[in-house]
């Protein structure tokens, strides 16, 4: 088990606990701001979790669920206070609903987690604050401490697999709920160009195509929260066009945009897209998390082959991004 101690210092209301890993430093940093690998542990054995946001940057957040057994499910947030790549972040942890509102039926505690290098691997140091020590004994006896330990006894695992989070990856769709689910791939490039490629006309219409033999006639960017945007496709040689339009909610450049997305000319409820960018070893973990209003539409959006199309155009975009990266 990773976890080597566990300190509770009354005076100062904090519990730190110490965890070694036989893996780089840069490995250990990945699995927690990688979504894909945090949530193979972040949850105890009986209770794994699900990441529907996560902003790995200082303001931004993270919204996650844990369901059990018996399919109750439980929500939490963090909001990021600081982030020192690849040594220290710092967040606010809260009990949350569903749309990761904090719970305030319930503590928040601060969390310090400091990475650093050892002569065997990589060490966490993770520091719970807390604002009493009727706080800090609640948690306590919701048991904090043995989900903790449980939770880490989890990572060696995920470190350990390489093959699942490596650049060759293509890029794969994972269900998050009923109406969610995320599409993810690593490009190789930096988080600037990829953000670049994702809002600026000239180089959407080189990759943004899906399978071969299609153009990108119309390419209408929104620039600014409230605008709208307009995408179309055009079969070269032929008459089929199709589009998608909508507007964009949130932009935090240059690690996440918040978009509606409705594909013009049909009656299909819009979806809700959100983008995040998130830097890794390799180059750049792209996240896009995309809610539909049933399991029914997103089911049958999946079966269209949309995230083979969307691994068709990321690999044009690395081709774009490979001579400027290398």
């Amino acid at each position: 088990m990773p976890v080597t101690s566990v300190e509770k210092d009354l005076d100062q209301l904090t519990i730190t606990i110490v965890a070694d890993f036989a893996a780089p430093l840069s490995r250990l940093w990945d699995a927690y701001t990688d979504p894909r690998q945090l949530e193979r542990f972040w949850g105890p054995p009986t209770y794994p979790a699900k990441f529907l946001r996560h902003d790995a940057v200082a303001g931004g957040r993270s919204v996650y669920s844990m369901t059990g057994p018996e399919g109750d499910t439980h929500y939490g947030c963090w909001d990021w206070t600081s982030a020192e790549a690849p040594r220290a972040f710092e967040v606010l942890d809260s009990f949350a609903d569903a749309a990761g509102v904090p719970n305030t039926d319930f503590p928040t505690t601060r969390m310090d987690f400091n990475f650093e290098e050892t002569n065997s691997g990589s060490r966490l140091r993770t520091t719970s604050h807390f604002d009493s020590l009727e706080q800090m004994q609640q948690l306590i006896e919701m048991g904090m401490l043995e989900g903790t330990r449980e939770a880490m006894s989890q990572i060696d695992t995920v470190l350990a697999d390489l093959a699942s989070f490596a650049t060759e990856r293509a890029a794969e769709a994972h269900i998050l709920s009923d109406t969610q689910v995320r599409v993810a791939r690593v490009i190789r490039g930096t988080v600037d160009q990829v953000w670049r490629a994702h809002t600026e006309s000239e180089l959407m219409k080189q990759w943004l195509l899906g399978p071969d033999g299609w153009s990108m006639p119309v390419c209408e960017v929104a620039t600014e929260v409230g605008d709208s945007y307009r995408y179309e496709w055009q079969q070269n040689g032929g008459d089929n066009r199709f589009g998608f339009t909508g507007e964009l909610l949130e932009s935090q450049k240059p690690y996440r945009t918040v978009t509606t997305e409705a594909m013009i000319g049909m009656d299909y409820p819009a979806t809700l897209n959100e983008l995040t960018l998130t830097a890794v070893e390799g180059g750049t973990l792209v996240s896009l998390v995309i809610t539909y209003a049933n399991a029914e539409q997103r089911d049958a959006i999946l079966a269209t082959g949309m995230t083979g199309g969307m691994e068709t155009s990321y690999q044009r975009l690395e081709g774009l991004l490979q001579p400027t990266h290398a």
